[in-house]
């Protein structure tokens, strides 16, 4: 058992070993403004390792080689796991600067936009552990006004009570939010320089508006290899292989 252990542990730092070799050498391609190879290493090294650096280093290198669509997908990938990371907001900022659309939507309220943009403040394990630790205050606020004498306790454990609650119930509703987003996967990053937006899942369709490389859609439905996308306060269909999901 512990020759097995052994054994097992010098696999792991051999593995560990050859992900950080590939790593520096993805930083010295692109240090050597070899961008195409500095984006496979960091690319191969994704498929086992998706953390938020390498999809933030891969952002970089494909927008240095100028593929907009690829470098936005990264960046937001890279987002997801870091929503606080300055410098992954900035080059995101940065690359959706250079997109052709400037689409807007004015269909979602205002108080609507402003509750999303607060959920993707943090990731979803952080408003989970926010949850559970306004859940252990709120139980301890409960005990302060079952259990004190003092009237000034009292006031304090109820009202610590009832907004560690709330806090609670409200993180915790982020993080199942964030769960759902993550696992539907309906955001998507459009890969191709020009798309055609159809009025129907097929070539034939009407032509509605037309889509540019970077452009952020939501997927609503798909039929076959046809995906129907909702951006700003436009619907239409879109080859599946035209976007990338996030």
């Amino acid at each position: 058992m512990k020759k097995f252990a052994i054994i097992l542990l010098s696999v792991c730092f051999s593995a560990f070993g050859m992900a950080q070799n590939l790593f520096e050498q993805g930083n010295a391609a692109y240090a050597e403004q070899n961008y195409r190879e500095a984006a496979l290493l960091y690319d191969s090294l994704l498929k086992s390792t998706p953390v938020a650096e390498l999809y933030y280093n891969l952002g970089n290198a494909c927008f240095k080689q100028g593929e907009l669509g690829k470098s936005i997908l990264n960046y937001e990938r890279a987002l997801r796991l870091q929503p606080n990371n300055k410098d992954v907001r900035h080059n995101l900022q940065f690359a959706q600067s250079r997109i052709i659309d400037n689409i807007e939507d004015n269909s979602r309220f205002f108080l609507s936009q402003w509750v999303t943009a607060l959920r993707n403040l943090l990731s979803r394990q952080t408003w989970m552990w926010i949850s559970i630790v306004a859940f252990i205050l709120c139980l301890a606020g409960i005990i302060c006004y079952a259990f004190a004498r003092i009237l000034a306790l009292r006031k304090t454990g109820f009202h610590t009570a009832w907004i560690a609650l709330l806090l609670s119930i409200v993180s915790l509703l982020f993080a199942n939010s964030l769960h759902h987003r993550d696992t539907e996967r309906r955001e998507a990053v459009i890969m191709r320089e020009i798309v055609n937006a159809k009025s129907s899942p097929d070539k034939s369709g009407t032509d509605l508006f037309l889509l540019h490389e970077g452009t952020k859609v939501t997927i609503r439905s798909t039929v076959a290899d046809w995906a129907e996308i909702h951006v700003g306060n436009n619907i239409g269909w879109i080859p599946l292989n035209t976007l990338e999901r996030i």
